[in-house]
């Protein structure tokens, strides 16, 4: 079946329907990690979002569903050059096809992904559709495509509920912590039922438990699951709150640490999020964010974002951390940034740059325990050369009890 994608700039793709049967209007980004593609449709960070994977060939072998980063896909779309509809892969659970289909969303393959981001890159990130309608034309769509937002998306992605993960030294009948034990995992082994759920996980690569006894409270706006599964690797207790969790509830538990997460949209629109963060950031608890969640903290203590022309969303992105000189390739997602013009240095000093373009990829703050990324240290895509990071912020609570802080 013939589909389209139709930008709001009026270019017109026409390639092939795989996937869910339906239109979809979405803001059109770009990821260029080679592999991984199970991981980034199921970021939450891409709610709201249809993606175009810019490695030619997507699906080789197919979808391993202990590879994903949430309980299902969030983005809107996918859109590839060439979908392999044969997977080969002796963890493979479905194709990208069943995938798709069974969460209703669509696809469009065959297009010219190169011009498409080209067209991206020249002029800035837009709106399109993906249609399978030929008779849908660019003057009775314009006006919806310019409308599009994507709106309140973090509280769609969010935990609804507190989850409480112990750390992997407490998983002795489970045996190591795997990855899909992390974020609920139970719901949707039980929703897609079948041979997944007696599978044998595969452990994760535990790290030294050196965060052995420390509560960790991940604040969810978003959060990939692997941000919980590192700190649970390493020993910490973690508690993943809704985003809407007050920052009383919080700090009632009394957490040696706070993680903010990574997820999806303006940063602006989370207003009362905000505020509850301020309120985290006045509490001396150390605190670590990442994505999403650095942006938030820099909103809450004065500072201000923007939106980037195109964005970061992919598996080789150098920073370099201003601590030690040393430049790490880095797994990104973000179309949004920290304004450097408007930082008070008196607040936040700039930790980490993009090597590439200069802007802003870390924040440390000044007098407060607390350090953020704009990056993804947990990768899951990517390359996990900034994993150390987990290590930093468990030095950090460590320290803080040691101080009577928290």
């Amino acid at each position: 079946m013939k589909a389209f994608l139709i930008l709001e700039d009026g270019s017109i793709f026409e390639g092939k329907h795989f996937g869910a049967d339906k239109d979809v209007i979405s803001e059109i980004v770009f990821n260029t990690s080679m592999a991984g593609y199970t991981e980034v449709f199921t970021d939450p960070s891409y709610a709201g979002q249809a993606v175009c994977m810019t490695y030619p060939l997507i699906g080789n072998y197919g979808v391993c569903l202990d590879d994903m980063e949430s309980e299902r896909p969030w983005v809107d779309a996918v859109i590839v050059r060439e979908l392999s509809r044969i997977p080969s892969n002796f963890r493979c659970d479905m194709s990208i096809q069943e995938f798709l289909e069974k969460y209703e969303i669509p696809g469009i393959e065959g297009i010219d992904t190169r011009k498409l981001v080209r067209i991206l890159r020249e002029k800035g990130t837009m709106n399109g559709i993906i249609t399978t309608n030929e008779n849908l034309t660019f003057d009775s769509i314009k006006d919806k495509l310019h409308a599009y937002t994507t709106g309140d998306v973090v509280s769609k992605v969010s935990c609804k509920e507190k989850i409480v993960l112990k750390g992997v030294s407490d998983l002795s009948e489970n045996g190591p912590l795997s990855g899909s034990a992390v974020f609920n995992a139970d719901n949707y082994k039980a929703d897609l039922a079948g041979d997944h759920s007696k599978r044998e996980k595969r452990p994760a690569i535990v790290k030294e438990l050196n965060g052995k006894g420390l509560k960790v409270a991940l604040l969810d706006v978003g959060a990939k699951k692997n941000i919980a599964a590192s700190l649970a690797a390493r020993g910490c207790d973690v508690t993943i709150y809704p985003s809407n969790t007050t920052a009383e509830e919080i700090l009632k538990d009394a957490p040696d640490g706070i993680m903010l997460s990574n997820g999806p949209g303006d940063p602006k629109e989370n207003v009362d999020v905000i505020k509850e963060i301020k309120k985290l950031y006045d509490s001396d608890t150390p605190i670590f964010a990442i994505c999403l969640g650095h942006q938030l903290m820099a909103l809450a203590t004065g500072a201000d974002t923007f939106k980037m022309k195109y964005g970061h969303r992919g598996g080789n992105h150098p920073v370099k951390d201003l601590t030690n000189g040393r430049v790490y390739i880095s797994s990104q997602n973000h179309g949004y940034v920290v304004d450097m013009d408007k930082l008070d240095k008196n607040i936040a000093e700039p930790a980490f740059i993009n090597v590439n373009d200069g802007t802003n990829e870390g924040l440390a703050y000044v007098g407060k325990n607390i350090f953020t990324v704009q990056f993804h240290p947990e990768a899951c895509p990517g390359p996990q050369d900034s994993s150390y990071l987990f290590d930093r912020f468990i030095d950090m609570m460590k320290k803080g009890k040691v101080g009577g802080k928290n």
